[in-house]
């Protein structure tokens, strides 16, 4: 049979194929054997969360399915967050849906709903969001924390995605969520051409995260150099923190604000990074590694957030970034661990701040020298 979907899984397997090229020769080659291994878990990795937005889903028999999580493995990337879950649920623009379950001990929970330029390509729009505040606000969640909200009909929306952020994720009960059509369900026959564009939609997503990752990661300023204009980017410094904008590349949060660096660490280094929270509903920090990924959350401690974080007396908060916290005499209270990573990136995010945070202090001392106390 010369059928169109044959087509497209050879293409598919032809592009999977080629992927590693990325990360493995040129400019962005990763230097280190975690992260080479790290990119192959990426992209399957990713060919799981591709099947799970193109492949099989029913967009008229919605279902949430894992996005990222603090104990799954395989859904560590994107810019995952060791404090929170996200679900994923692809919709049709034209349906009309209910979305209904209970917050659990989340600090703050969302559902954000993105376009799809083209069949693969990443969100370039936010097209709409709820988040709990609007609950409680509408009463459309009770005392007891349970909401239920409708929602749709989206045009120009192909994606729902929720976020829920935990203080303690070890013990905390995260957002129970349910979604359903408020229509007809279309019937269910998967064709020759349906398939072969899904499959299409998965090869391009593919290519989209792969012309992302792996992230850069800066030269250290006593490694750099600089010939009139010609300046390296600087590992162990925070870019400016910004805030989302509607207009975006990819899942960001519009509610949040966010501030990006890379990390390049000895053994005996550490950094030391000071900054004040603004007034938000939740903040935290994140160790990533190249591919924006991390490890579970039972693994080390690689994030903090503001309901952990132990504030000096004057609001400000310090936290000691170090390959291995465990080797320092005296380990201090806000310290996280890259995991014998000795280079990839970070992540500051803060969510519903009442202003852009001020750019965090990144200082690089050596880890004998780095404190053990707040201030």
């Amino acid at each position: 049979m010369n059928a169109e979907s044959t087509t497209a899984w050879r293409d598919l397997i032809q592009t999977l194929g080629e992927l590693d090229r990325g990360f493995t020769e040129g400019e962005r080659a990763v230097v280190d054997d975690r992260h080479l291994a790290d990119g192959y878990r990426m992209l399957a990795t990713t060919l799981g969360v591709a099947f799970d937005t193109y492949l099989f889903p029913e967009r008229s028999r919605p279902q949430f399915v894992e996005l990222n999580t603090p104990f799954r493995r395989d859904r560590r990337w994107g810019g995952d967050n060791t404090d929170a879950w996200y679900h994923l649920c692809p919709i049709d623009e034209h349906r009309r849906y209910r979305i209904s379950g209970n917050r659990g001990d989340s600090v703050y929970f969302s559902v954000t709903a993105y376009n799809e330029p083209a069949p693969g390509s990443w969100s370039d729009r936010v097209v709409g969001i709820v988040n709990d505040s609007d609950l409680q606000t509408s009463g459309r969640m009770n005392s007891d924390g349970e909401f239920s909200f409708e929602i749709g009909p989206l045009p120009g929306a192909a994606v729902l995605v929720t976020r829920d952020y935990q203080a303690d994720p070890m013990t905390g009960r995260p957002v129970r969520w349910h979604i359903e059509a408020l229509d007809e369900p279309d019937p269910i026959r998967h064709s020759d051409a349906e398939t072969a564009a899904s499959l299409r939609a998965c090869a391009a997503w593919l290519r989209t995260m792969f012309a992302i990752v792996p992230l850069t990661v800066g030269v250290r300023v006593d490694d750099s150099h600089a010939l009139g204009h010609e300046t390296g980017q600087r590992a162990n410094v925070f870019g400016e923190p910004y805030q989302v904008p509607d207009s975006n590349f990819g899942w960001s949060a519009r509610d949040a604000c966010y501030a990006y660096a890379s990390f390049v660490l000895e053994d005996d280094e550490a950094l030391v990074i000071t900054h004040r929270p603004p007034a938000c509903r939740f903040w935290n920090l994140v160790v990533w590694n190249q591919f924006m990924g991390g490890h579970i959350i039972t693994d080390a401690r690689v994030s903090i957030n503001g309901a952990t974080a132990i504030p000096n007396s004057d609001g400000s908060v310090t936290v000691v970034v170090s390959k291995n916290p465990a080797e320092q005499h005296g380990t201090h209270p806000n310290a996280i661990s890259t995991v014998d990573y000795p280079r990839g990136n970070l992540a500051f995010r803060w969510f519903h701040a009442d202003r852009v945070p001020t750019r965090p202090e990144v200082e690089l001392v050596k880890l004998s020298e780095a404190p053990t106390q707040v201030t």
